[in-house]
């Protein structure tokens, strides 16, 4: 009898589980179907010799590299490479306007699921924003500050952990000479309100930065809280207090990128908070364009700091630190010995980490504004989308679309 109930209750469960199991195996990866990206930059090259015209199409050539088993010859623009290193291949190739992949049936990782990847570019944010509305795409780059907008309009969004840092950089070359101090430096960075960029600029998808690092690689970054994360005003008392050893206001240019409203608006809101202070910013708009490179190159020499964002290329604290300074270092053109790569990085202990972050911190070099994250727009049916660590890159190998996909919640 005891058998006879323990079976009944067997098959009740397993009845009343198929359910469950139905829907299991409803939304195990399916294979097939194209998936459709946007993105901002127009890639037109794709030859590894050639130089990207902006650090837009930079980034997004990386990201394009790493999807790609084969690579453009530079003398017969052939494609040639080792087949199996990569997930795709190129079956459509219109330079600065659409990037056709298709599935590399040997990629040593296995088949990806997808066919075939459409991208294309030089496509403008509100424009990537509204296909993803109408479901007339399935993964789009999106900025930070757009990121709550998108929600709100029903767009599935996805974050990454906050990688990229917003900072002030100051310049210091033979062509652009220093006319800042660390006492100066030091009295800008007590100025800028870090909550403020954070809750209206970047509408709370970023949070404010004090480290070279942010928290969660590090654990040190609280370490590093500037007076005005406590208040604003204790920020502008401090300043002011840096600045009676000054004879007269000092006035500087901060020049940013002229295609980055973002960096626009920070550079904006800096100079607001540095006037009540007493201290005079212009901002520059530095055009980024090949036409208008030479004009840029002129103008960017006569900038005392810049706005830059830098994305940090590893999860690992040594590794992250030394290529964050290594490019802020060829942003601001200096040759200052704390900016400059040393030691062995993944040798390094914690504690190494944390003494060269406080001796360039100690500089005002550079100046920590904001941490933000990678944001990406999908459609409903794009399933399994992870969005990529520090170092690492669209993940379009193993993502899956759904071919009945469910509303986004």
């Amino acid at each position: 009898m005891s058998r006879r109930l323990a079976a009944s209750s067997i098959a009740i469960a397993a009845i009343i589980a198929l359910p469950a199991i139905a829907t299991a195996f409803a939304k195990r990866p399916h294979y097939g179907g194209t998936l459709k990206a946007e993105i901002g930059a127009a890639v037109a090259s794709l030859d590894p010799s050639t130089t990207p015209a902006s650090a837009e199409e930079s980034a997004a050539r990386t990201e394009i590299d790493s999807l790609l088993y084969e690579s453009r010859d530079a003398e017969d623009g052939t494609f040639s490479g080792a087949q199996g290193s990569g997930p795709f291949r190129i079956s459509d190739w219109q330079p600065a306007r659409e990037l056709t992949l298709a599935a590399n049936e040997k990629f040593s990782g296995g088949r990806p699921y997808v066919d075939a990847i459409d991208i294309t570019m030089n496509r403008a944010a509100k424009d990537r924003l509204l296909d993803l509305e109408l479901n007339k795409t399935d993964f789009a780059p999106l900025s930070p500050q757009d990121a709550r907008h998108a929600a709100e309009r029903g767009v599935r969004v996805s974050l990454s952990q906050p990688d990229e840092l917003i900072a002030l950089v100051f310049k210091s070359s033979a062509s652009a000479p220093d006319k800042t101090t660390d006492a100066l430096r030091e009295a800008i960075s007590a100025a800028i309100d870090r909550a403020a960029i954070a809750n209206f600029i970047l509408q709370k998808t970023g949070e404010p930065a004090s480290g070279l690092l942010p928290q969660w690689i590090s654990g040190t970054e609280f370490l590093f809280a500037p007076p005005s994360s406590a208040a604003p005003a204790d920020g502008i008392a401090r300043a002011k207090e840096l600045l009676k050893q000054f004879p007269s206001a000092p006035k500087l240019v901060l020049g940013y990128d002229s295609a980055d409203s973002l960096s626009q608006a920070i550079a904006e809101r800096i100079a607001v908070n540095a006037k009540e202070a007493g201290i005079t910013i212009t901002t520059l708009a530095l055009p980024q364009s090949p036409a208008t490179r030479a004009a840029s190159v002129a103008q960017s020499s006569q900038v005392d700091a810049l706005i830059a964002r830098i994305k940090l290329t590893s999860s690992q604290p040594a590794a992250a630190l030394s290529g964050l300074l290594a490019t802020a270092a060829t942003i601001a053109d200096v040759d200052a010995s704390p900016l400059a790569a040393s030691g062995n990085a993944p040798a390094a202990t914690a504690q190494d980490v944390l003494d060269r972050e406080r001796a360039v911190m100690k500089t005002h070099r550079i100046v920590p504004l904001e941490w933000v994250p990678q944001v990406y727009g999908l459609s409903a049916r794009v399933r399994d989308f992870q969005a990529p660590a520090p170092g690492e890159t669209w993940p379009f190998a193993y993502v899956w679309l759904d071919p009945s996909p469910q509303p986004s919640q």
